[in-house]
């Protein structure tokens, strides 16, 4: 008989086996379920000791249904999904996994900078269309001493420097929770966030998404940037608003955009970034390879595992919950 039920929300991956056997070296029984409303999660959850999510929501209104829940452990880097303050108040302890694809992802960001700088989707349709003509894909701007403006200075954007520093790009940062020294030491000059607009050539966006980045990059932010500028995004769609952004790619404010995540996914076929020649788009696959799923995987199911026994996850979110609730587990 197993000592604890997980419940994972929703998944789209093709197994949960890495999932089922680190649980099972503690004695827990994994259930599966594919919610996509609080409904539907209060649902499925009922009587289990941990949940392991994706993309439902873990509202206040599922959380105050789950009186023996200890822990929920979120699949990647942001904890959106789940209101972290109502965990917090009844003990839950809330995990992400926040180091399983920094190379991915900064790989990614640049993959979508040089295809926007270079022009690489616009030459692939014109050529496959028969123009062959390498005017149609202008302006080209050498990369060496532009520069590129990041919002947020974690692991991912640290990474991200590195690799556009490596192509001659100066790289400067708009993080208000980053110390100089920090960026400093790997050669990022902070900035505030309207220097930031008006000195990229490329803006890559890293913000997690809370109540204090949603829809920080708007009107102001795009009237500040150059004509010329390319914006990226591989964080999360609300932190751009995307209503501005189409705006000002409509009005030529900025030359176009490289975007793998948006405020609504999967993207409506009405939406008018798709017809637009100067996007690169993507379907949320920036932190995707082989490896990485697999330690996403192992992770998000070790913070499980682990907060079930009694040790501390160790990629704990609110920190505090244990310390502050440890009699109630």
């Amino acid at each position: 008989m197993s000592k604890y039920k997980v419940l994972v929300t929703d998944y789209t991956y093709k197994t949960l086996e890495p999932e089922r056997e680190i649980l099972e070296k503690v004695g827990a029984t994994l259930i599966t379920a594919q919610c996509s409303t609080e409904d539907e999660v209060i649902e499925a959850a009922q009587g289990v000791d941990g949940i392991m999510n994706q993309y439902a929501p873990i509202s206040r209104k599922v959380i105050d249904t789950l009186p023996n829940c200890r822990v929920i452990s979120r699949y990647g880097v942001g904890f959106d999904t789940i209101d972290l303050n109502a965990a917090t108040e009844r003990g839950i302890m809330v995990c992400n996994v926040t180091d399983y694809c920094i190379d991915e992802v900064s790989n990614n960001a640049f993959a979508l900078l040089i295809a926007g700088a270079r022009k690489i989707v616009k030459h692939n349709k014109e050529v496959k269309s028969g123009n062959w003509d390498y005017k149609l894909g202008g302006p080209v701007f050498r990369l060496n001493g532009r520069t590129l403006g990041l919002i947020g200075l974690g692991n991912i954007p640290k990474a991200l420097a590195k690799k556009a520093q490596a192509f001659g790009l100066k790289v400067i940062a708009y993080d208000p929770y980053v110390h100089a020294e920090t960026a400093e030491a790997i050669n990022v000059d902070l900035v505030d966030l309207e220097s930031l607009c008006q000195e990229s050539d490329y803006l890559s966006v890293h913000a997690p998404l809370n109540n204090n980045t949603i829809g920080m990059v708007s009107d102001a932010e795009f009237n500040l940037m150059k004509t010329e500028a390319f914006i990226i995004n591989t964080s999360r769609g609300p932190v751009i608003d995307e209503s501005a952004l189409i705006k000002a790619l409509q009005a030529g404010k900025i030359a176009g955009a490289g975007l793998d995540v948006l405020e609504t996914e999967p993207l409506s076929s009405n939406n008018p970034l798709i017809k637009m020649d100067n996007v690169i788009l993507s379907p949320h696959s920036a932190y995707y390879s082989i490896e990485s799923e697999l330690e996403l995987k192992q992770k998000t199911a070790q913070n499980i595992a682990d907060a079930l026994i009694g040790k501390t996850p160790k990629y704990l979110v609110n920190k505090g919950v244990c310390k502050n609730n440890q009699s109630t587990f």
